[in-house]
Order: structure tokens, then C-alpha cells, then sequence
């Protein structure tokens, strides 16, 4: 077994080496690590805003200017940025073709209170607009870990991004702060200038939410996906309104023209995010016996990231963090994509009970331009955390 993993790992290096033009460093894995490329390496941050080449660490204002008033300029001067309650921030803006490669960053706040944006080439809508907490797999506004190929929540709510993102003209990305106060932000945004091939897509990411899923509808996660390309990506923050198990419904995804029924349709909740029976091991307690329990888990494609277990005072709701990337798996259509999910639990007598819960979203995809209309974020009050 061994000797097979291995030669399959040899035979991943040696396809990734063996395809044909000159490689331009967009994919980077241990396949093609080795391989040299004329792409060139930049990263944008309080320490250097544009980007540019020997200008890192030069400010001689910012908000470390206090803290480094006896070391001076090189020092750590300007680390963060505040951005201001009601106003949108410009986090970084790249006039070239090239592809980012990892957003680092640290926001403060309420997490459902700061929307993130980005735009590619010259469109004026976003293709990804998401609350900060949401495209990061940390949709109830706390911390939990989550360990992943795609997206690491790490300890200090240090959230890390790693989707490649090509672009052949520009790139924006910004963060609104629609909250009352004033946040801090700590970010970095590293990526490469490069050409960008003819074949590659843009990357996408889109929130929803419901709260309460109407009886007996299916929530859906899009239904605006218009043009060729290929789903990649789930993040579900689940809010649970009543006792027992929520999670028998059926995932869906309608495409290419698909009306009633859909081409892929999955056979439950747990089994889509790659779990199974209610993500309950059964784990015994100290004296022996065994106890029914959710067991959070990450994997590199799929986890049950976050159980928000109620604590019978005010917060008594159970909540859920969960996320399936479709990195060796991508769904690709042609046309169009919808995706739904059902809320799904038991009644008495083994009956199905449709749930009236409260599910957001957060959807990732590739496809090429343009984009179809993206549904209206809500406002305010339609994202809180209640």
C-alpha cells in the first residue's frame, strides 16, 4: 500500500511537470513546488498599501507609530489600519494580471458586520461579497478552529484564505464596516504578477440567509449562476430551532437547464459534508458509559467545524459550523447552476418534520465573466446573530 501511495504521489509530481507551456506559478502545490517561473512575488499590507517592489516598512506614521517612537521608521510603525464605523476601506487594489495567493487577516468587531468585497478587471459588482466571519467558515461570530486545505481559522481568530484567485486586468478587495463601531483590521494579501492563462476562471463567492427557513421550502444556497464553470465550495452556519436531529435533508444541484429535478442530488446533510449518523461517536464518559454527542472534526476537504452548544440561559440554541470544498471534486456545468438544501428532522412515529431554521451561506465557485446578478445582501438586521 505504501509503495502504491507513493508512486501515485510521483505520478501527481510528474503530470504537474510534464504539461506543456511555460508554467506561471497560479497553481502551486508539492506537484509543481519545484518547477522555476517567471511570475513575481508581491504582497500588500499596512506596510506597504500598493504592493511595490523595496517600498515594504517604510511608514513613518500609522497605528504602531506610538509604540515605536524610540525606534523610528523600519519598526513596526504601521502594522493595522481603523476602519471607521459606516465606511468602506480599500484593503487592496493591483492594476495587472496576475493571481492571489493568500488573504491573511484579523478583524475585530462583530464578524457578520463586516462585509468583504472583491472585484476583477473592470466590473462594477462584486464578485464576492460575504460577510468577513461568514467567508471564513466563522459565521456565529466566534472563534472555533478549522483546519483546511481551502480556508485555516487559526488560534487568535487569525483567519487565512487560500483559493487562487487569478485576474488578467486588476484586482480590488475591500471591506465595508456597517457596524456602529469603529474596527481595527491586521491583513496581508499575498499574490503574484503573472500572465493568466486563456482557460482560467474567476473566483466567486456569494451569502445568504433565511431566519426562519418557511415551512416545507427547500433553502437555497444560489440560483444566479449563469455562464460555464464549476462549483467548488459550501459553508453552512446552521441555527437549529428545534429539538433533535436537523440534518436529513437533501443537498441539490440543478443544472444546465435542470427544471424540477436535478442532476446531482445528495441522500442527506451529514453525508454531503462527508460525515454520517449524526455526527455522533458516541463517546463514553468517565464512568464508562457511552453518551450521544456531535463530534466536531476538520478535514482538507470537509468538516463539522463549530457546535455552539446552548448553555440553558440566554444563549439556548444549538448552532453549526460546517464546510465541504470541492477541490478534487468540482461540479462543472455549462450554463447555469442552482444549488438547494432541505431542512430536514423527525416527527413522532419516524415521519419527516420540515424544519423552520435559520441557515446562512456562503457559496464558492469558479466561472468565467460575466457573472449574473447577485441577490441583495441583507441589511443590518437581517445578518445579526440573534
Amino acid at each position: 500500500m505504501r509503495k502504491i501511495i507513493a508512486s501515485l504521489c510521483l505520478l501527481g509530481a510528474v503530470q504537474s511537470y510534464a504539461q506543456p507551456g511555460k508554467f506561471n506559478g497560479i497553481e502551486s502545490n508539492l506537484g509543481n513546488l519545484f518547477r522555476l517561473s517567471d511570475a513575481k512575488t508581491r504582497s500588500i499590507s499596512p506596510e506597504n498599501f500598493k504592493g511595490e517592489k523595496s517600498r515594504g516598512g517604510m511608514a513613518i506614521t500609522g497605528t504602531g507609530a506610538g509604540p515605536a517612537k524610540d525606534l523610528g521608521q523600519g519598526w513596526k510603525i504601521s502594522p493595522s489600519v481603523v476602519i471607521k464605523s459606516k465606511t468602506t476601506f480599500t484593503i487592496a487594489e493591483i492594476d495587472s494580471a496576475g493571481s492571489i495567493q493568500h488573504i491573511w487577516m484579523t478583524p475585530t468587531g462583530n464578524w457578520r458586520y463586516s462585509i468583504l468585497r472583491i472585484y476583477w478587471d473592470d466590473e462594477t459588482t462584486p464578485s464576492v461579497e460575504a460577510p468577513v466571519g461568514d467567508f471564513f467558515g466563522m459565521g456565529w461570530g466566534q472563534y472555533a478552529p478549522l483546519t483546511s486545505l481551502a480556508v485555516c481559522v487559526n488560534p487568535g481568530s487569525a483567519f487565512n484564505c487560500y483559493w487562487p484567485m487569478p485576474f488578467r486586468k486588476k484586482c480590488k478587495i475591500t471591506m465595508e464596516n456597517i457596524d456602529s463601531r469603529d474596527m481595527d483590521l491586521y491583513y496581508q494579501v499575498d499574490y503574484i504578477l503573472t500572465d493568466v492563462p486563456n482557460d482560467a476562471a474567476y473566483f466567486h463567492a456569494q451569502f445568504r440567509r433565511t431566519n426562519p427557513l418557511p415551512y416545507k421550502q427547500d433553502y437555497v444556497l444560489v440560483d444566479d449562476i449563469k455562464g460555464k464553470g464549476q462549483y467548488v465550495g459550501t459553508y453552512l452556519a446552521w441555527g437549529v430551532h428545534n429539538n433533535g436531529w436537523w440534518g436529513e435533508g437533501e443537498i441539490k444541484f440543478f443544472m444546465d437547464g435542470d427544471t424540477q429535478f436535478p442532476t446531482i442530488c445528495g441522500t442527506g446533510t451529514e453525508d454531503y459534508f462527508c460525515g454520517s449518523y449524526d455526527f455522533d461517536t458516541r463517546k463514553k464518559n468517565t464512568a464508562g458509559v457511552s453518551e450521544s454527542n456531535y463530534t466536531e472534526f476538520c478535514t482538507p476537504y470537509s468538516g463539522l467545524a463549530q457546535v455552539l452548544r446552548g448553555d440553558g440561559h440566554y444563549n439556548s440554541q444549538q448552532r453549526f459550523g460546517l464546510y465541504r470544498w470541492h477541490i478534487t471534486d468540482p461540479i462543472r456545468f455549462e450554463k447555469n447552476l442552482k444549488v438547494t438544501i432541505q431542512a430536514l428532522g423527525w416527527r413522532d412515529g419516524g415521519r419527516y418534520l420540515p424544519l423552520q431554521d435559520d441557515i446562512a451561506s456562503t457559496v464558492f465557485w469558479y466561472q468565467s465573466e460575466p457573472h449574473g446578478v447577485f441577490s441583495r445582501l441583507p441589511e443590518k438586521d437581517g445578518l445579526e446573530v440573534q
